[in-house]
C-alpha cells in the first residue's frame, strides 16, 4: 500500500498509518454510541473517554521507536479508561500495544507481560468465583484473557518466528561467507600449484640454457663442433620448456587444435611421466651432468598423480644437481607394492659457484609428496646432497 507523503516512508510511516487507523476506528465506535461500554458514574460526559483513546493511539505510533514509552503510555491510557468505566475502542487499541511490546520489546518485557497478564486473569477468575459463589465466576477473567493474555501470546509467537528467521538468515550468510572463503582459499591454492608447476616446467630448462650459454661465452677458443653442441642443448631445452608450458596452459583452458612447435620436432612434446625418464636423463647428460641410473621393479601402472609427481621430483633434483653440484648425480628409483621410492644424490660443490636459486624447487617437491600423503627428505649427507621421496602407489589419489 502506498502511503501519503505526509506519513513518511518505511516502518515509521506504517506505524503512523496504524496509529491513525486505530484512532479513526475508535472515533467511529464513539460516533455509533458504543464507544462507552461501562461507566461507574452514568453522569460522566462521553468526551472524557476520548483522551485515553488518543493516548493509546499515540502509544501505537511509538511501538518501534520507543517500545518502553509505548507500553507505559498505553498502560496509563487503559488504566485511566478503566477508572472512568471501560470503552471498547481503548481496550482494543491497547491489545495492539501489548502485541507490539512483545514483538519489538526486549525479552525481559514479554516475559514480564506474560506473568502479569496471566496473574491478572487468574486473580480475576478467583475474585469472580468469590463474588458469584460458584464456578461460573471464572467468567470474570475472560476479558483479561482476551485483551491481555491472547495478545501477549500472539506477540511472543510472532517474535519467536521472527528471531528464528533472523537466525536462519544469519546462518545462511555465515555459510555464504564460508563458501566464499573456501573459494578464495581454493583459488590461492590453485595459484600456488600453478606457480610450482611453472617453476618445475621452466626452471630446469632455463638452467641448462644458462649453463651452456655461460660456457659458450666464457670459454675462449671453442671450435665449431663445441659451439654447435652447446647450441643444440640450448635449442632442445628451450623448445621442450615452451612445449611443456603450452601443455600446462592447455589444461587450464578449452582444448584447441595442437600447434606445431618449432617445425614439428618429434621430441618437442614429451609427457611428464616416469616412462619418459630416459629422455629426461639424456637431456641432463647433454647439459653436462653425468647421471647414473638404477631402476628396480616395474614402473608401469602407476597412478597418474604419483607418476607426474615422481617425474617432477626427478626433474627438479637433476636440475639442482646441475646448478649446484659438481657435475655428477646418482638416480635410484625403486617400485614397491605400496610405494615408489625416488632417491637422487650428488656431490656438493665446494665453495661458491653455480646458478643462484630461490628455494622454490625444494618447497615444490615437498608439497607434491605431501599432497599425495607421501614422505620427502632433502639435505646434506656425508658430503653429498640427497633428495628422497616416497610416494604411495597402491591407489589412485583422490
Amino acid at each position: 500500500m502506498r502511503l501519503p507523503p505526509w506519513l513518511g516512508s518505511g516502518t515509521r510511516g506504517r506505524d503512523l498509518a496504524l496509529a491513525g487507523t486505530s484512532l479513526v476506528g475508535g472515533l467511529l465506535l464513539f460516533a455509533l454510541g458504543i464507544q462507552r461500554q461501562l461507566s461507574w458514574d452514568p453522569g460522566l460526559p462521553d468526551a472524557l473517554f476520548l483522551p485515553p483513546l488518543v493516548a493509546a493511539c499515540v502509544a501505537v505510533g511509538l511501538r518501534r521507536v520507543a517500545t518502553g514509552a509505548s507500553l507505559a503510555v498505553g498502560t496509563v491510557a487503559v488504566v485511566a479508561d478503566l477508572l472512568l468505566g471501560a470503552s471498547l475502542g481503548t481496550v482494543l487499541v491497547y491489545t495492539q500495544v501489548l502485541y507490539d511490546s512483545c514483538v519489538y520489546g526486549s525479552p525481559r518485557t514479554w516475559r514480564w507481560l506474560l506473568r502479569v497478564t496471566v496473574a491478572l486473569s487468574v486473580l480475576s477468575m478467583a475474585l469472580g468465583v468469590l463474588l458469584v459463589g460458584n464456578w461460573r465466576g471464572v467468567g470474570f477473567g475472560t476479558p483479561f484473557v482476551l485483551a491481555g493474555v491472547m495478545p501477549v501470546l500472539t506477540g511472543i509467537s510472532v517474535r519467536q518466528y521472527r528471531d528464528q528467521a533472523a537466525a536462519e538468515r544469519a546462518r545462511a550468510e555465515q555459510t555464504a561467507r564460508l563458501v566464499e572463503l573456501d573459494r578464495r582459499q581454493a583459488v590461492a591454492a590453485e595459484r600456488a600449484r600453478m606457480a610450482r608447476e611453472l617453476h618445475d616446467v621452466i626452471a630446469n630448462h632455463l638452467s641448462a640454457v644458462a649453463i651452456h650459454a655461460t660456457a659458450a661465452l666464457s670459454v675462449p677458443g671453442l671450435d665449431r663442433g663445441q659451439v654447435d653442441s652447446a647450441l643444440r642443448v640450448i635449442r632442445e631445452n628451450s623448445v621442450q620448456g615452451l612445449t611443456e608450458m603450452r601443455q600446462m596452459i592447455g589444461v587450464l583452458r578449452a582444448p584447441a587444435e595442437p600447434a606445431a612447435v618449432d617445425g614439428g620436432d618429434p621430441d618437442a612434446a614429451v609427457p611428464a611421466r616416469l616412462g619418459e625418464l630416459d629422455r629426461l636423463v639424456e637431456r641432463a647428460r647433454a647439459a653436462g651432468l653425468a647421471v647414473r641410473v638404477s631402476t628396480t621393479g616395474n614402473l608401469d601402472g602407476l597412478p597418474v598423480g604419483v607418476d607426474l609427481a615422481a617425474y617432477r621430483i626427478v626433474q627438479e633434483s637433476l636440475t639442482n644437481a646441475l646448478k649446484h653440484g659438481s657435475g655428477e648425480a646418482d638416480l635410484e628409483i625403486t617400485y614397491r607394492s605400496a610405494e615408489v621410492l625416488v632417491t637422487v644424490e650428488n656431490p656438493v660443490r665446494v665453495g661458491r659457484g653455480g646458478l643462484p636459486g630461490a628455494g622454490a624447487g625444494l618447497i615444490g617437491m615437498r608439497e607434491r609428496a605431501v599432497l599425495l600423503d607421501g614422505r620427502f627428505v632433502a639435505g646434506p649427507t656425508d658430503g653429498r646432497w640427497r633428495v628422497q621421496a616416497a610416494l604411495p602407489a597402491a591407489r589412485q589419489p583422490s
